[in-house]
């Protein structure tokens, strides 16, 4: 079974994406910043994706997305950004920073799911 660590301030917005991820057989991780998500990476084995909000508290989603993919760890893991900060300019910007796939919030559950999939080879 395939695992995704959700890394989303918005309860709301984190029981969509764990709903749906559930429902195509993906066990999630939920952690609520870019600090949470580090210590969840130090302690779980390589998730095989990782779903990342933008706006966090404490350091971003971008910053957080630099990070992942400047270590050796973790830079093998797909990471996808869903933010609704979704301007051309903030695309370009998440995939500058590494992200593998960027979608705008209110997210299209189809399409996440596609995103997902594709993201790890499912």
């Amino acid at each position: 079974m395939s695992t995704a660590l959700i890394v989303e301030d918005s309860l709301t917005e984190a029981e969509i994406f764990s709903s749906c991820l559930q429902q195509s057989g993906v066990q999630v991780l939920l952690v609520k910043s870019s600090e949470e998500a580090l210590e969840k990476l130090d302690s779980f084995p390589s998730p095989d994706i990782i779903i990342l909000d933008v706006v966090l508290p404490g350091k971003s989603g971008f910053e957080l997305c630099r990070a992942l993919k400047s270590e050796s760890k973790t830079r093998g893991i797909p990471v996808l950004m869903c933010s609704t900060k979704g301007s051309d300019m903030d695309k370009f910007w998440g995939m500058k920073q590494g992200a593998d796939a960027y979608l705008s919030k209110p997210i299209d559950q189809s399409e996440f799911i596609r995103t997902v999939q594709g993201l790890i080879g499912k």
